[in-house]
């Protein structure tokens, strides 16, 4: 049976990121800045650019993420932090009009990104990400976890439309259903003043 472990992702980590976002899909090109830049800035930088700008960000931390690894590798990734810090979500229209937490709250904390390498999908290694993350966000005092996934309703659909995580891994990690922004994508909500996170189970 494999072993899966997580980190917070560090400089000293940063080969391990990019193995984690280099394995299939939109993960090298994007380098996991689409939630941090506004359509004017993305468009503006390149693969490479957004590469640097990434680095930066962890170098300057707190860390932005958590890596996984499956047997020592470097399998996958999640972006988690201060919604805060993360430029696209206030701009993003369903996303404002369906949360009611102040978009100036350092508490409220966004899950906007998950990477998984093509060779460990379908492993439950998304559920594995988000459990680190919430136990990385409690931690680090956020007050409450914001998430944006796709509902799925049971369809099969391309890796790449998936990096916002699905409704069903937030909902097996605790979080609640808050609204349908549009259909197809729902707010979900994980109050972690509210009790402890739900037992994790292999």
């Amino acid at each position: 049976m494999a072993t899966i472990t997580t980190e917070v992702a560090t400089t000293a980590r940063w080969d391990d990121v990019q193995h984690a976002l280099t394995g299939g899909g939109d993960g090298a090109s994007c380098q996991c800045l689409w939630p941090m830049l506004s359509n004017k800035d993305w468009n503006a930088t390149s693969a490479p650019q957004r590469a640097e700008l990434f680095r930066a960000e962890i170098e300057e931390g707190p860390p932005t993420g958590i890596i996984a690894y499956v047997d020592g590798e470097a399998a996958g990734w999640i972006r988690i932090g201060p919604r805060t810090r993360h430029a696209r979500i206030p701009r993003t229209r369903i996303i404002a009009a369906a949360s009611t937490e102040p978009f100036d709250d350092d508490s409220v904390w966004a899950v906007t990104c998950f990477v998984v390498r093509r060779e460990h999908r379908g492993t439950g290694l998304t559920l594995e990400l988000l459990h680190a993350a919430v136990e990385y966000a409690r931690e680090s005092d956020a007050r409450i976890i914001e998430g944006y996934p796709v509902d799925t309703k049971g369809e099969k659909q391309r890796p790449n439309d998936l990096f916002h995580g699905t409704l069903g891994t937030f909902l097996s990690a605790g979080f609640a259903l808050k609204t349908e922004m549009k259909p197809g994508r729902a707010l979900v909500v994980l109050d972690l003043a509210a009790g402890s996170s739900p037992s994790r189970s292999r």
